[in-house]
């Protein structure tokens, strides 16, 4: 049966002050998979080798499986933690064939050798293995040698998986099949799993839930659809995908969980019909205040249709397969990427851009942005 995953109030502290971790609190369901996102410098590495026991947590507690392996004077060693651990780089053993690297996950498992390579065929077969058994490492592509990572993680059948960022060092092509093969292969094993990444659509693609690093801290969980509906902070809006930001002035607050903005430029800034966003969850210190715009929440329209908030100019165009990628210069707010639409716009086109009020978020600007409200 999967394992469980509490960590309470984890900080980790460098020697010489640097903190990688400020009272990180996270709860996993057995047999859920979360995804721990962040930028280089967040923490989630440190956050997984902490719960793997690689490092020592300088305060908190770390339960797996209703044991308790970090806390005040406690600290259990990475092989007595009973998980399994999936590296960058692999960590494959070059001495040793694809079946002896996945047996060697069983050998705590009081096994006779019959056993143990029996075992280990079963799952190299599982992940499109069975034919390569007898290679070695070096004699492997990046692609099957993560594959053999995965199948000695699963053999060893540990309950919890541990992944640091397995797919980074694997082409696109290959890294979107096996972003699915890992998927499929942890769910049917019904594993609890702790995957990081600083890829948001990785992220997304594979959560049951998600949490955002930043600066050592735990900023949001939740589902992905909850995260990307509903950002907590700026950070995690822009990390999970902005079009832009455009400094406001909240003109109303309503009871709706609504807010109407207009540029900071007030009216006379090129608002062509009153704006609606989602409000901010916290008060606005000093009235500042920024719009966080989603890609999903810009169309495009024509500049005289009467439907626009905005109008701006293309800058740049890319074909994307299903439709086209537009860049939009809007005077005064600077440049809005990712813009969707099935036609293409050329570049020079001035066009309108129409807001969608629930994939545009208010923010706390920082200081200085000119934007005061009023409720």
């Amino acid at each position: 049966m999967a394992d469980g995953i509490i960590a309470e109030h984890l900080s980790k502290v460098y020697p010489g002050g640097s903190e990688a971790l400020r009272d990180v609190s996270l709860e996993v369901e057995p047999g859920t998979f979360v995804v721990l996102l962040g930028p280089s410098g967040s923490g989630k590495t440190t956050l997984l080798r902490c719960l793997a026991g690689i490092e020592r947590v300088s305060s908190g507690r770390i339960v797996l499986g209703g044991r308790t392996v970090a806390g005040e004077r406690v600290h259990v060693p990475p092989d007595r933690r009973d998980l399994s651990m999936v590296f960058q780089d692999y960590a494959l053993w070059p001495h040793l064939t694809v079946r002896d690297n996945v047996a060697f996950a069983l050998r705590r498992r009081k096994l006779g050798p019959g056993e143990r390579r029996r075992r280990a065929e079963s799952m190299l077969r599982r992940v499109g293995l069975g034919g390569l058994t007898g290679r070695y490492p070096n004699e492997l592509s990046g692609g099957e040698q993560q594959r053999v990572a995965l199948a000695r993680a699963l053999a060893a059948d540990t309950g919890l998986i541990l992944l640091d960022e397995p797919l980074s060092n694997l082409d696109a092509d290959l890294r979107e099949r096996m972003r699915v093969e890992i998927s499929a292969l942890v769910r049917e094993a019904g594993a609890t799993t702790v995957y990081i990444t600083h890829d948001q659509a990785e992220a997304f693609a594979l959560a049951d839930r998600v949490g955002i690093l930043d600066r050592g801290q735990l900023a949001q969980t939740g589902t992905p659809e909850e995260i990307y509906s509903s950002p907590a902070t700026a950070f995690v809006a822009r990390f999970t995908g902005l079009a832009g930001e455009i400094p406001v002035r909240v003109r109303h607050l309503g009871r709706d969980g609504m807010a109407e903005v207009e540029p900071a430029g007030g009216a006379g800034a090129g608002l062509a019909r009153p704006l609606r966003a989602r409000a901010p969850r916290e008060p606005l210190p000093g009235g500042t205040a920024l719009l966080a715009i989603r890609p999903t929440g810009i169309s495009l329209c024509a500049g005289g249709d009467g439907g626009h908030h905005l109008t701006g100019t293309v800058a740049d165009v890319a074909f994307r397969g299903r439709g086209y990628d537009h860049a939009i210069d809007v005077p005064g707010h600077g440049r809005l990427t990712g813009v969707f639409s099935r036609t293409r716009a050329a570049r020079g086109d001035t066009v309108g851009l129409r807001f969608d009020a629930e994939s545009c978020h208010v923010f706390a600007g920082p200081p200085g942005t000119p934007a005061g409200p009023s409720r």
